[in-house]
């Protein structure tokens, strides 16, 4: 929480915006428990449920008297059952949590598009029928060794603490129901991937793809080509596209790395599983080949795939009170961004005065050209430019790396990916800043202005082509040339004579 000191120090709309964050976090983390708790007793009544079964079938004499029902209430479980239960394997992903009848009755955790809620907050159930396929996250490989360990981060056998069980495992997708309805993205005014995409519109016809979804923009250049692209089906209001999670299972990209970030912006909340095929100058970020695509999708639709959770940073602006300032705007912004959140001083000769705060705690004051807020995924853009750390995508993080700081001992830091960060332009500023949300949606900050920078709950959903520490090191390795160099010449030196 932020303290009275600070708040005392604050604009007002600022300090309101911090206090709506941290009781949103303060609501997120309990109802997280309270899902968990739930979830573990479902469990443990599975358990119980299954005895049953089997009890039933050994002693046939007492099959009238036993119940289905019979497990045990919540009020009568001891804290040696609660952890005997078995390891959650939840996962953080941007599908829809939902309970599944499986053939033995019990219920079993699985993702679901019909509930539209919080994915690891939400409890309730539905029992509407969607016709969007749903899928399961699972870690893979699976560590024997882990699933008997009875603890959920920590473990404190014995008096001692270790944290063998904390461990980002490799994410599998697995289909519970065929994918029936993407959404093709295109870099636009590229010939090659126009052709591209008629040519695997058809395959997707053909392998029972039943929707296929377009931008506006493209399905019009599509008719004009041929006219049996009527079929095809686009967003023409905003309204359409805010809730085109919905209707489509598999996102499908056909460009570079800008095109990944831009079907990244259009999804304000939850993103479908997201294919993404190089056709760009760089291809950090997709790995498929758009030579290969038959092979690659019919791999994908029938799963199991890898995935990479690729985290977003949610940024809001807050302007400073406008009775204040007539020259501001009291009105907030929000992004979600893939890549980074950079402030920079643009055309200001002035070096840029930006107040840093993380979770309330002052951290410095920014003197340079700016300061870069990056996700993992953005560690090799314009963060590493700057002299950023390169940071595997999985890794939990916020990259805080300074653009040209004024000290020479100001390095970059990379903070936990829980904390809010708060950029505060003094009151007093001789200058302006700009912030940028991937290189797009320039806004300029005036005195007072602040934005507020925290981990949004909805990532990317990547597949990846092998798996994902795999597809980063080969990216590293060949995108980047990194720790690429001439081998050294043997020593040609004649040997001496015996």
């Amino acid at each position: 929480m932020v303290s009275n000191c600070t708040l005392h120090n604050m604009p007002t709309a600022v300090a309101k915006a911090l206090e709506d964050v941290a009781v949103k976090k303060a609501l997120a983390q309990d109802e997280a428990a309270q899902w968990k708790h739930k979830y573990e007793l479902e469990l443990l009544r599975n358990s119980q449920l299954e005895r049953s079964i089997a009890s039933r079938a050994l002693d046939s004499s007492r099959q009238d008297n036993l119940s289905v029902t019979s497990v045990i209430s919540e009020g009568d479980i001891d804290a040696t059952e609660f952890r005997s239960s078995p390891q959650n394997t939840q996962t953080r992903s941007n599908g829809y949590l939902q309970y599944k009848e499986t053939i033995q009755n019990s219920k079993v955790l699985s993702y679901s598009p019909d509930l539209f809620n919080n994915l690891y907050l939400d409890t309730q159930l539905d029992s509407k029928i969607s016709e969007k396929a749903s899928f399961t996250l699972t870690l893979d490989p699976v560590d024997e060794r882990r699933k008997e360990q009875n603890h959920d981060l920590v473990s404190f056998d014995d008096g001692d603490i270790n944290a063998e069980v904390r461990s980002n495992k490799q994410i599998a997708l697995v289909w519970n129901s065929s994918p029936a309805s993407v959404f093709i993205l295109l870099k636009p005014n590229a010939a090659a991937v126009q052709q591209l995409c008629e040519e695997m519109v058809w395959w997707l016809r053909e392998q029972n793809v039943t929707k296929i979804y377009v931008e506006p923009r493209v399905k019009a250049e599509l008719m004009e080509e041929n006219a049996d692209f009527e079929f095809i089906q686009t967003c023409e209001t905003e309204k359409q596209l805010v809730t085109i999670n919905k209707s489509v299972d598999l996102v499908i990209t056909l460009g570079g790395d800008g095109t990944m970030l831009w079907a990244a912006s259009l999804f304000k909340g939850p993103m479908p599983p997201l294919v993404a095929f190089s056709m760009g100058s760089l291809g950090f970020m997709t790995k498929f080949q758009s030579s290969m695509y038959r092979e690659s999708l019919q791999a994908i639709m029938k799963g199991p795939a890898y995935i990479t959770l690729r985290h977003r940073l949610h940024c809001q602006i807050i302007r400073h009170d406008r009775e204040t300032d007539d020259n501001t705007s009291s009105e907030s912004a929000e992004y979600l961004v893939l890549n980074e959140v950079s402030i920079d001083r643009g055309m200001s000769s002035a070096l840029s005065n930006l107040e840093c705060f993380c979770d309330g705690h002052f951290v410095t004051i920014v003197q340079g050209d700016g300061l870069i807020i990056s996700s993992p995924s953005g560690s090799t853009a314009y963060s590493l430019a700057a002299g950023g750390s390169v940071v595997h995508p999985q890794v939990p993080g916020i990259l805080f790396t300074p653009i040209c700081p004024h000290s020479l001992s100001f390095r970059p830091l990379i903070l936990p990916d829980y904390v809010t960060l708060r950029v505060q332009l003094p009151l007093n500023c001789r200058g302006q800043a700009w912030a940028s949300f991937d290189g797009k949606g320039r806004q300029q900050l005036w005195g007072g202005d602040a934005l507020i920078v925290r981990m949004s709950e909805w990532p990317v959903p990547a597949v990846c082509e092998k798996e994902s520490s795999g597809d980063f090191l080969r990216s590293v390795r060949e995108s980047l040339h990194w720790n690429r160099r001439n081998i050294q010449l043997a020593d040609e030196r004649p040997s001496p004579s015996h």
